[in-house]
């Protein structure tokens, strides 16, 4: 009972994440080209409300949108390629972080989320998720967007279908009892996606997700280096790719320290997308 009672606040929290949405920036996810099919509008959450160290009211509002426990969501189009940033009005930036989580990196990256009162999006594999669900767990209370980064982190292009889709599918299990529901966006490893990729998450409820800029930060090239590179970059709907796992991540710690609140100073709105037909 204990159990299900924080399931069901989880997914009341992020519910709740969600609805910011409909208030926040207006916006879509745009893919690099190409002639992919029409793409249904996906609003860019705004910035949640400031709170006292304790959930804001926006985080307890009742579940909408997520279905029943263990529905998959509603199927996506198949995409020819994968969204790349957020477009629309004001100047909002999506942050994410791959390959977690890990407990020697992923709390301090949480903590200054937290501190800066905004959310973030984490592509985890399901072999780090499965050790650390308390983290998972963490994530959802503190409103961020979990998505799926695989099982073991393949090069998907070398694999079977088959495989690709167990890679998928166990990560999902993870994250949907450690998260509070099943993921609606999908990463894959190194960038190298096909045409299974593509189909198998858009059966599995996922819109793949790449980015914008990429910090380059699991080649450590120093923190400041790290910093350089999300600020030159950053502009209207640019979406960041930096890692909180697969090796030492300490300077991409201390990056996000620096650059975060530089960004909002900027007149930056660090927010997450919100799926519209979920």
């Amino acid at each position: 009972m204990k159990k299900d009672q924080l399931l069901t606040r989880r997914r009341a929290l992020l519910a709740g994440a969600a609805a910011v949405g409909a208030a926040g920036t207006a916006g879509v996810l745009a893919a690099g080209g190409g002639d992919a099919p029409p793409r249904p509008a996906v609003p860019a959450a705004g910035p949640p409300a400031r709170r006292a160290h304790q959930p804001s009211a926006h985080r307890l509002q009742p579940l909408t949108g997520y279905g029943p426990p263990r529905a998959v969501p509603a199927r996506p189009p198949v995409r020819r390629e994968p969204l790349l940033r957020v477009t629309g009005r004001g100047r909002t930036m999506v942050l994410t972080f791959d390959d977690g989580p890990d407990p020697r990196y992923t709390p301090d990256i949480l903590d200054t989320l937290a501190e800066y009162e905004v959310r973030a999006m984490f592509f985890v594999c399901g072999e780090m998720a499965d050790g650390n669900r308390d983290l998972l767990a963490r994530m959802a209370d503190d409103g961020h967007v979990v998505g799926n980064h695989t099982w073991s982190h393949p090069l998907l292009t070398r694999l079977t279908r088959r495989r690709i889709r167990r890679e998928m599918e166990r990560t999902c299990e993870v994250i949907e009892k450690a998260y509070g529901a099943l993921p609606l966006w999908f990463r894959a490893p190194y960038g190298a996606w096909n045409r299974a990729a593509f189909q198998l998450g858009a059966e599995l409820g996922m819109e793949p997700l790449a980015w914008t800029v990429d910090t380059l930060d699991w080649t450590t090239p120093g923190s400041r280096t790290i910093v350089d590179r999300v600020e030159d970059g950053a502009a209207p709907g640019v979406v960041v790719l930096s890692h909180d796992a697969g090796g030492d991540r300490s300077q991409s710690v201390t990056a996000l320290r620096r650059y975060l609140p530089r960004l909002l100073d900027s007149g930056y709105h660090i927010t997450v997308p919100r799926r519209q037909y979920t």
